[in-house]
């Protein structure tokens, strides 16, 4: 891999969803016809793709962004000839069954392609990835002419979908959304202002479906009163023919820090007497249906958050293995040495060993929670559902915290020239951004796992929770190499139970306003640990393999020279040094996370700001 050029990881791909997941010994009925080598050719086209049509348009469609003219966008140079490309592949509806047009994939592979392209492109991918939650709603909760006559044409990705929440007064308080909605025979006509609908306005595709909240004009106040309705730019017929264009215009674009390939739009809706749109489900089910697309979108964004993460990560390494500059600091007084590749240095070495944990770590927990949200399809309930409600909200925060944190080191080890536009770090980071903000920020996010799911069911959920995370710490015990690093995360685990207990003592005891503001807090140091234990559960797995790999060779399993030359052994050796750096470099931090939640400390709540 170049310092310039985006390349798929498809060793730790394939490691994740073959060695730890385990896909191809799947027994769903649903996934009989796929097997390995049928798993490993997906993901050799999907990382063609990624890195042959996708990459080469991310630079320059951030430099020219997207373009608006009397409610027309233009989408960049190269996107409606890669988007064509896109479709006719079919990676528009990979996890679509294949009886309604899709590819019917199991959730983590899905997701590993979903990395991968969004690694490549994530403006690019904005397009197609909203269309794919609005598939899967209509799927679920449409009327059978929707599924008839709407779905197909998303399953192509010949239409596209949005979803439209906010509101000039109404962002993350989604109940404070005034969009009105009045009865016209068997649909409504809608009245008001969406802002910051991704692909709201496009060049891409023939029609755009929004998935719209709005409000009857007898619905209650809060989120008790939104409905739920499909409202497309070009009218629909019956029988399923375009009609005359929608009272739907795009009255602008935002112009952004980063993503700017696509078109953030504002959409004046109803000004010409309403758009039409038709209700999905019941009045007054609109949130709870909504949320069945949103929560689909926030385990997406925890996946955006690692495929950039990743991106800048490959960037980063190959150009510290390039880049050379500096001595070997045991000959740093001697101007005659060797000037060697940065990536000898240890603080660059710290740098890429923090990105590296961290990323391979988020890519086992998001592929891993793709395959348990994959058990609760078509109504399911799935064992480890308790769970994935808890770690939903980790999933989007910390993933995407921890991206624009990767993002921020890899600028550094490139120095200056990570600051200019000549490498793609700096993209990486302005990208990466929206990320921490869209789709629940994760201030919200933090609320949502302290306020609502870790009090689920009496706690129940929270305890599943904690059940996982022991039996997975448990599994170190076979491995006496790793002692050290099993009792550095049962410290920490120890700390998470310890927060919980003191935020359960607060609320037992009438306070509301001192937990919640150490509600991120609380996220962080339970995000670290979850990292850390999956990171623990690749190391259990790349251990033998690795003790294996040397015995066959005649080598200790921590011989450098011969670590340098074999690249399987190498690979499995890397997972070992990502448990060792984790735990011991930077799980300490939750010994201070604890201390913040714990303490009595009123600040936030008495300052005047």
């Amino acid at each position: 891999m170049s310092a310039t050029d985006y390349e798929v990881d498809i060793r730790d791909h394939q490691f994740v969803l073959f060695e730890q997941l385990k896909v191809q010994e799947s027994t769903d009925p649903k996934y009989a016809d796929f097997d390995a080598e049928l798993y490993g050719m997906i993901l050799d086209e999907a990382r063609k793709m990624a890195e042959g049509t996708i990459a080469p348009i991310n630079g320059p469609g951030d430099r020219s962004g997207c373009s608006w003219k009397d409610g027309a966008v233009t989408t960049p140079a190269g996107f409606k000839a890669a988007y064509k490309t896109f479709c006719e592949a079919g990676w528009g509806a990979t996890t679509v069954p294949q009886d309604d047009g899709g590819q019917g994939l199991p959730a983590p592979v899905s997701l590993a392609v979903l990395e991968m392209f969004t690694g490549a492109g994530c403006a690019f991918m904005m397009y197609p990835g909203l269309t794919t939650a609005a598939c899967n709603l209509v799927r679920h909760m449409g009327t059978d002419w929707m599924k008839e006559t709407i779905l197909p044409h998303l399953v192509s990705g010949n239409w596209a979908g949005t979803m439209c929440l906010t509101e000039p007064q109404a962002g993350s308080a989604v109940g404070d959304a005034s969009t009105v909605a009045n009865r016209d025979g068997d649909t409504y006509l809608l009245q008001g202002t969406k802002l910051f609908v991704s692909g709201g306005e496009q060049d891409l595709t023939e029609n755009i479906i929004h998935i719209m909240l709005a409000r009857t004009p007898d619905a209650p106040q809060g989120i008790k009163g939104l409905s739920l309705f499909m409202v497309p730019k070009l009218i629909v017929n019956p029988d399923g023919s375009m009609g005359e264009v929608n009272d739907i215009v795009c009255s602008g674009i935002e112009h952004k820090m980063g993503i700017n390939g696509s078109a953030t739009c504002t959409l004046s809706i109803g000004d010409g007497g309403g758009a039409r749109g038709w209700l999905i489900g019941n009045e007054g089910e609109g949130i709870t249906r909504m949320f069945h697309m949103m929560n689909e979108a926030r385990i997406g964004v925890g996946v955006q958050g690692l495929a950039v993460a990743a991106a800048a990560l490959g960037n980063a390494t190959s150009y510290a293995r390039e880049r050379i500059q500096g001595t070997d600091i045991k000959k740093f007084k001697d101007v005659t040495a060797p000037r060697v590749p940065i990536i000898e240095h240890a603080d660059v070495k710290r740098m890429l060993l923090y990105a590296r944990s961290v990323v391979q770590g988020m890519r086992s927990f998001s592929l891993t929670v793709g395959a348990w949200a994959d058990e609760m399809l078509d109504g399911g309930e799935g064992e480890h559902k308790d769970i994935v409600d808890v770690l939903v909200p980790i999933l989007k925060s910390w993933n995407t915290d921890q991206c624009f944190e990767v993002c921020r080191l890899a600028v550094q080890v490139y120095g200056g020239y990570g600051f200019i536009g000549e490498y793609p770090v700096e993209q990486h980071l302005r990208d990466s951004k929206i990320f921490s903000i869209y789709e629940g920020t994760n201030g919200i996010q933090a609320l949502d796992l302290v306020g609502r799911k870790m009090s689920m069911k009496g706690g129940a959920a929270f305890m599943a929770t904690l059940n996982f995370l022991n039996e997975s710490i448990e599994e170190l015990s076979a491995h006496e190499s790793l002692a050290a690093e099993k009792a550095g995360l049962e410290k920490s685990r120890d700390r998470l139970g310890q927060a919980a207990m003191h935020l359960m003592q607060q609320g037992m005891g009438g306070e509301q306003d001192l937990p919640i503001s150490h509600a991120c807090d609380v996220l962080n140091l339970f995000g670290d640990v979850v990292i850390g234990v999956f990171i623990a559960r690749q190391a259990v797995i790349a251990l033998p393999k690795l003790t294996e790999l040397a015995a066959a060779a005649g080598k200790s399993a921590d011989d450098a020279e011969w670590l340098a030359e074999d690249s399987e052994a190498r690979f499995y050796a890397s997972k070992i040094d990502n448990l060792r750096f984790y735990v011991h470099q930077v799980l300490p931090r939750t010994a201070g996370l604890l201390r913040a939640v714990t303490s009595p400390d009123r600040t936030v709540m008495t300052s005047v700001l």
